[in-house]
């Protein structure tokens, strides 16, 4: 892989973030008719069925092995994508988005066990601790919209784990392919009752459907675009600008405002991010 950054490459990393964020606006919308579950589970069945057209992945010929690491990415996408969208419908995207991101630091943090890791760690702790005295002081966050940002974060965790398992077992899209599948059919049984009030609504199905490409469908192509082009460290640093995103489609979008307390926890994170990137070993 090239040392050299494209600025094509660039572009289409931060659309992706740009694109995965108005997909959670857009979701919200559909949250107060389905729920956030039955969201989820029309977003994940549409990016599969899409995914698996396209890659026509040879399952007949997977081993137990490759099953079994594709159903344990199965797991993850689901408790990641569920309990995320059962936060932001409770909690604006920036909060949101600047809590799931602890999982991912604490994971590099655990997988260094360097010092200046769990520093970036304290970094982002701090960020968060920030949130919660602007949530005790100003517009409180609901409790539990914190909670399922925190519990997407460990999912999140699981995840990087899980796709770089799945990666290396399985070639292709096919593995993503059939984890989105096993992962809708794991959140029917939370979002069964409003997949159906969404099928029997065309302008809900219509906002469903525009949520997994905007959410799915195109943060995955134009990050997969993006990597045969882009260092790894590069790619990092500009995936850590999500919460950016998060707060910028928040206002814009949704018309939820950002306090200073809220713009400094999400640059605390970010810088959090992109130290943890810059100066992971290699």
């Amino acid at each position: 892989m090239s040392n050299r950054v494209s600025p094509g490459a660039v572009g289409l990393v931060l659309a992706s973030c740009a694109s995965l964020q108005l997909g959670g606006a857009v979701a919200t919308h559909v949250f107060p008719h389905a729920g956030p579950w039955g969201v989820t589970t029309i977003r994940l069945l549409v990016a599969g069925l899409l995914l698996f057209a396209i890659a026509r992945p040879a399952v007949r010929d997977w081993t137990r092995t490759q099953w079994v690491a594709v159903g344990l990415f199965a797991v993850t996408l689901a408790g990641m994508n569920g309990f995320y969208y059962a936060a932001i419908a409770l909690i604006p995207l920036a909060p949101a988005v600047t809590i799931e991101f602890i999982g991912p630091l604490l994971l590099a943090a655990l997988l260094s066990r360097g010092a200046r890791e769990f520093l970036w760690v304290g970094l982002a702790a701090g960020g968060l601790a920030l949130l919660g005295w602007d949530s005790w002081t100003g517009e409180s966050l609901d409790p539990w919209g914190v909670t399922w940002a925190l519990v997407a974060g460990a999912f999140w965790m699981g995840y990087i784990l899980a796709s770089r398992r799945v990666g290396e077992l399985v070639p292709g899209q096919g593995g993503l392919a059939v984890a989105f599948l096993l992962a809708a059919a794991m959140v029917v049984p939370f979002g069964a009752g409003g997949v159906a009030t969404i099928l029997d609504s065309p302008g809900l199905l219509g906002l469903a459907v525009l949520t997994a490409v905007l959410a799915s469908l195109i943060p995955y192509s134009f990050e997969l675009v993006a990597l045969r082009s882009l260092p790894p460290a590069v790619f990092g640093v500009l995936l850590a600008l999500e919460p950016v995103f998060a707060a910028l489609i928040g206002w814009v979008v949704l018309g939820q405002t950002a306090s200073v307390a809220l713009l400094v926890a999400v640059a605390m994170v970010v810088a959090a991010s992109m130290g943890t990137t810059l100066t992971a070993r290699r």
